[in-house]
């Protein structure tokens, strides 16, 4: 790693699609050294050697924020600092950030707004029923609507490899049947079901709620502030944007992603995402099975470590791909891999993590 200084620009306020935002200042990392901020240099030089030796196949690149440094930065393989990585389904969590800030622009009501009401033009749906008719953007946001879609199931009708086969996603995705079983719990909640399509729904909400293209508000109310300003953003054969996952970026823009989740939603002195919302999306809403909880289109986990069991909320994606936020150690991970669809794949990513990432990191996060 290079030595670097930060570079601040001039705050400036944009005006764009009839929404404003203040850009933050594009800001490089600054570098340390693991050793000047307490960090184990001694673990991280095992990580590299155990990928080195093939221990977690496919890792193109690993970074480690701690205390507003970049204290690691190695890339593997085809890795490397301008590569556009595909993270398939991590990037889910950028559109829950994007539904945050478009309730804090008064474009969505809120969480509990009905998610169908705002695709009245795609009317009359197929499948129409009351189940729909109550689905909220919360719902989708949790993965616990009423559609009759799961990822995790070959026969499921809304399964995303059906989708992908479509010409226009939104006609299919808002004509899918609903659960006949469905039920919600004392809280109000559906059960937990992987659903693609209903991330895709939402960033149809987001352009008819914004009025613009929903890669041109994601692009200026999240990725430009943070002074990212490259991405590729993929879409169907009829040009709808995804937003259920596989934008891609470089490893140093996720970075700067996760950083501005263990600061509440803040970059500096500007805030993102309103840190309410930070805070709603990174609690656990619905368990997704023993060992994961769920918020707003993020993961929860325990990890292991030598400072006992750690919670941390992380984007998740096909690969082992995850971007983690570890907001009680002031840090967060990147670590972009391209083993996909390969058994056990998420828990090599795990590994790494409790093996060699967390045992390099002090027990406190600055100030503590």
């Amino acid at each position: 790693m290079r030595a670097g200084k930060k570079c601040l620009m001039v705050a400036r306020f944009m005006v764009f699609a009839g929404f404003a935002i203040t850009a933050a200042p594009a800001a490089e990392w600054q570098t340390a050294t693991p050793q000047s901020v307490g960090a184990d240099p001694t673990q991280l030089m095992q990580l590299g050697e155990a990928i080195g030796r093939g221990d977690f196949p496919k890792t193109t690149s690993v970074l480690i924020v701690l205390r507003d440094h970049l204290i690691y930065e190695r890339y593997f393989g085809d890795g490397r600092p301008d590569l556009l990585n595909d993270t398939r389904s991590a990037t889910k969590s950028i559109t829950s950030l994007a539904v945050g800030a478009a309730i804090r622009d008064r474009k969505i009501p809120s969480k509990d707004a009905p998610a169908f009401e705002f695709l009245a033009d795609l009317a009359p749906f197929r499948n129409d029923t009351a189940l729909k008719s109550e689905i909220t953007v919360e719902d989708l946001l949790t993965m616990s609507s009423a559609l009759a879609c799961d990822d995790n199931v070959d026969a499921s009708p809304g399964n995303e490899d059906r989708m992908h086969e479509q010409q226009r996603w939104a006609r299919w995705a808002v004509d899918l049947p609903t659960k006949q079983d469905y039920q919600r719990d004392v809280n109000g909640r559906g059960p937990f079901s992987y659903c693609t399509a209903g991330v895709f729904l939402l960033g149809q909400i987001l352009q008819r709620a914004s009025r613009a293209p929903v890669d041109q508000y994601i692009e200026q109310t999240i990725l430009r502030p943070l002074g990212i300003s490259k991405w590729e953003w993929p879409r169907s054969p009829s040009g709808e944007v995804m937003t259920g996952g596989g934008l891609r970026l470089r490893s140093r823009d996720l970075a700067k992603i996760a950083w501005m989740l263990v600061n509440s939603g803040r970059t500096g002195k500007h805030s993102i995402v309103p840190a309410e919302w930070v805070s709603a999306a990174t609690t656990v809403h619905v368990k997704a099975n023993l060992e994961q909880g769920y918020g707003y289109l993020f993961w929860q986990r325990t990890y292991a470590s030598k400072c006992g069991l750690i919670s941390g909320w992380y984007m998740s994606g096909n690969g082992g791909n995850a971007v983690v936020v570890l907001k009680n150690l002031g840090a967060a991970i990147v670590i972009t891999r391209t083993n996909y669809n390969t058994r056990g794949m998420h828990q090599q990513t795990v590994d790494l993590l409790e093996k060699y990432v967390l045992p390099a990191l002090p027990c406190t996060s600055a100030g503590q």
